[in-house]
């Protein structure tokens, strides 16, 4: 079983490959099948809670729902509970068979209202509980276990390698390691080396994570770490096409040019019309705001269409803003 779990694995996830990293409110359907189709090699769902699923949760399903284009997909599930946690990794391989291709258990999420209830990262100051776990969600599964972690919960308490060891021996089958600690959220500089510590530690395949912004970054952290692939998050936002510029750069050494402001207005509204499409526009248009910010970011009059961007009610008012502030991008240069 674990050799077959590893073969799974290393299907999944590609050597020098690029994956989506689960966002929460960031990383939906429409959005991860974007970022599919640009080159991503793999997507995971925003993350899960167990418990919520145990409950049969309308709002949790919603989170779990899977694209055919995109699948097969992590999922990624939180939780303390190493019953709860096995329950609910057990009912997603048997409700989403074919679609879910791993289970991803997150013990790196920093937010507080996740670390207050002893989850996400907080995991990492009690490795037992942890690691009880992750073993009662590899034996309920023939699926794949990976976890995603950090660098550990401050610089006084920096336990990577070790928290990683013990996931391995436990029974994962892939570890993601973001080069922040807790304590640092996602502010300053990722430490890669920390990754790099960890792939020389262990003997499951490793993803970086942390300050991938370009496809330089990709291929630079990939060099330097070791990592079998890497995983972007915040990079992607707004830029799908990241993941195309990091397969160029990878396969062919040819540093691909960023996408015109047309092309970047032309894929909001695309993701918008996608999005109401599967969620409705009452939910859909509210969530796109974001989005259309990320996407027009950086041009000329783009506070003014955030603005408008953020009162629209209706896909219709989004395109009627969006519609011709493309038109005129195609007369003029727009970059300030």
């Amino acid at each position: 079983m674990k050799e077959n779990k590893r073969k799974d694995i290393e299907a999944l996830i590609p050597p020098r490959g690029a994956l989506l990293a689960p966002m929460a409110g960031v990383t939906d359907p429409p959005f991860r099948v974007i970022c599919k189709q640009m080159g991503c090699d793999l997507t995971y769902t925003e993350m899960v809670s167990a418990k919520a699923l145990e409950y049969r949760s309308a709002k949790t399903f919603a989170l779990v729902r899977m694209h055919p284009e995109e699948t097969p997909c992590g999922v990624q599930l939180f939780g303390s509970d190493p019953e709860t946690m096995a329950k609910a990794a057990a009912f997603i391989e048997r409700e989403y068979l074919g679609e879910a291709g791993l289970i991803d258990i997150n013990m790196g999420c920093p937010a507080p209202k996740i670390t207050r209830n002893g989850e996400g990262s907080a995991l990492m100051k009690d490795m037992a509980l942890a690691s009880d776990i992750i073993r009662s969600v590899d034996q309920a599964l023939r699926l794949p276990v990976t976890v995603k972690i950090r660098k550990g919960w401050d610089e006084r308490n920096v336990n990577a390698v070790e928290f990683a060891c013990m996931a391995a021996e436990s029974g994962a089958a892939a570890v993601c390691v973001h080069g922040r600690t807790r304590e640092k959220f996602y502010h300053g500089k990722a430490d890669w080396d920390i990754i790099a510590r960890v792939r020389a530690a262990v003997d499951v395949p490793v993803i970086g994570n942390g300050d991938i912004l370009c496809a330089q970054d990709a291929l630079d952290m990939l060099e330097r770490t070791g990592c079998r692939a890497v995983m972007v998050a915040r990079g992607a936002q707004g830029n799908p096409w990241l993941f195309r510029q990091i397969a160029r750069l990878r396969d062919s050494g040819v540093q691909e040019g960023a996408p015109t402001p047309v092309q970047r207005v032309d894929m909001a509204i695309a993701h918008a019309r996608a999005a109401v499409a599967q969620k409705g526009e009452h939910t859909a248009v509210r969530e796109m705001r974001k989005h259309v910010a990320w996407y027009i970011k950086g041009t000329r009059d783009a506070a003014k269409v955030r603005a408008l961007i953020n009162c629209a009610r209706t896909l219709e008012e989004i395109e009627g803003i969006l519609i011709p502030y493309r038109e005129t991008m195609k007369t003029q240069d727009i970059f300030s």
